[in-house]
């Protein structure tokens, strides 16, 4: 049961995965910064290289947001990007990333499968014929 309202409803949900997803990973990217500043702090071993992930996951979630804000524009594109962020931030803050991550994969799986069934739905549109000049 398939609906002229499903396609569009899926890249339009890509949207808003794309979007929270990428609020959550800055977030996400602020606690990965908080912690590597704290073991700064007390000097502990290893604490500068959190801080340099935390700033490339800050990176990784500015780049998950505007691929979910163009998943109804460019589709393909927002697909790219939002699985590329999704993976990229588990590379980066690892466990941090367990909600921004899932976000971001699945608005990439829609905005991919959004933009095939919109051609699809495109391919199967009749052309309306041209009214003749009288």
């Amino acid at each position: 049961m398939a609906s002229k309202a499903g396609v569009p409803g899926m890249l339009t949900t890509a949207l808003v995965l794309g979007i929270v997803g990428g609020v959550f990973g800055i977030i996400s990217a602020l606690l990965a910064l908080l912690a590597g500043g704290l073991g700064a702090a007390f000097e502990a071993e290893g604490s500068g290289e959190v801080v340099g992930l935390g700033f490339a996951a800050v990176f990784i979630g500015v780049v998950g947001i505007v691929g979910g804000a163009l998943a109804r524009g460019a589709s393909k594109t927002a697909a790219l990007l939002l699985l590329l962020s999704g993976l990229g931030g588990f590379i980066a803050v690892s466990m941090a990333w367990l909600v921004a991550g899932p976000l971001l994969i699945i608005g990439a799986f829609l905005a991919w499968f959004g933009r095939r069934k919109m051609r699809a739905a495109r391919a199967q549109r009749p052309t309306p014929e041209p009214n003749p000049v009288l």
